[in-house]
């Protein structure tokens, strides 16, 4: 079967809800189910599920597989670099065992270019808030999508409901989110892993352009990397053979991630400064296009092929109670 006939077969068989298995349910996210297992350890299923502006508006075909599988390709490169992390094993392609930690209340986001949508962005607090983010304020004369002389570090907040919001590292020490000491850790491993993706994935022809990092400290206090890393989901990646082109004529990178779905809610006429949800915006098209992107994003990133599976709720439920055990 054909990659299009597989997507379009998978549109009825996406992974959303996960149903009862031995694994107790600890957290439910916008796109991973949490599950406590012993030892001092976690079980994450990643879904198809997708959200944009802080909302969860339906499904992707493959996308959780590709998610955790590209997630745990960059994990493993992180012990490259020194960078310790979470994940321990990955026994199904939508799962991953990792270690527990207590997440740090702010994600660490960094960012190499003038660029976004949401109203985190770079881009609108270019345009609405005198060019100033997180207490930084980034050069005048910048135009869209244009690079920043050096990666700049932009926190926001990690609310269980409604929106993020940005936060400069001061307001963080004020309000005792962090100390020093761990926030200081955090930025540094922050930039060594940014640093680290923009040169592998210049290596295949991508502009890793930001993205966005989550911490955590375990049980003896060691601070480690946990969630996601450099996933079409927490990052924008564009394709750099056509960026020069596209930027000198005022036209958006050709991107690889989620962006272009959040794009096309925009121009559809979705105000991001709202709290609206944007409702029934995603098509099976725009489902289809979304996965085939995510498929495209892994083969060009680890420069593997990939033969998506499609979803099978028993096998999950057998691959956590396996876990459980």
């Amino acid at each position: 079967m054909s990659q299009d006939a597989l997507i379009q077969a998978a549109l009825s068989q996406t992974i959303d809800a996960i149903p009862a298995s031995s694994a107790r349910p600890l957290a439910s996210g916008k796109v991973r189910e949490v599950f406590d297992l012993a030892g001092n350890r976690l079980a994450l299923v990643v879904t198809d599920r997708i959200s944009v502006f802080d909302y969860v508006i339906g499904t992707v075909p493959f996308k959780g597989q590709v998610l955790n599988r590209i997630a745990n390709w960059w994990l493993r490169k992180l012990d490259e670099i020194k960078v310790p992390h979470h994940l321990l094993s990955e026994p199904h392609p939508n799962i991953s065992i990792a270690r527990r930690t207590t997440a740090l209340p702010v994600e660490i986001v960094v960012r190499g270019y003038l660029t976004g949508t949401t109203r985190t962005s770079s881009w609108y607090a270019y345009q609405n808030l005198d060019r100033v983010i997180c207490g930084i304020t980034m050069p005048a004369g910048m135009k869209k999508n244009q690079p920043f002389a050096r990666p700049i570090i932009t926190p926001s907040t990690k609310p269980t409901i409604g929106h993020d919001e940005n936060i400069s590292r001061d307001d963080i020490l004020k309000r005792g989110l962090m100390t020093r000491a761990v926030l200081d850790a955090a930025e540094a491993y922050a930039l060594r892993m940014f640093e680290q993706g923009q040169r592998i994935a210049a290596t295949r022809g991508l502009i890793l352009a930001d993205t966005k990092y989550e911490m955590g400290l375990t049980a003896d206090n060691a601070l480690i990397v946990i969630d996601e890393v450099h996933t079409p989901d927490s990052s924008r990646f564009w394709i750099a053979a056509t960026y020069n082109e596209r930027l000198a004529a005022g036209q958006e990178p050709e991107s690889l991630d989620k962006e272009f779905v959040r794009r096309m809610i925009v121009e559809g006429g979705y105000d991001i400064t709202s709290s609206v949800h944007p409702g029934t915006f995603l098509t099976d098209a725009i489902r289809v296009e979304a996965a085939r992107r995510y498929l495209s994003l892994f083969e060009a990133i680890t420069g593997e092929a990939i033969a998506p599976k499609l979803a099978s709720m028993d096998e999950i439920v057998a691959a956590l109670n396996a876990a459980a055990a």
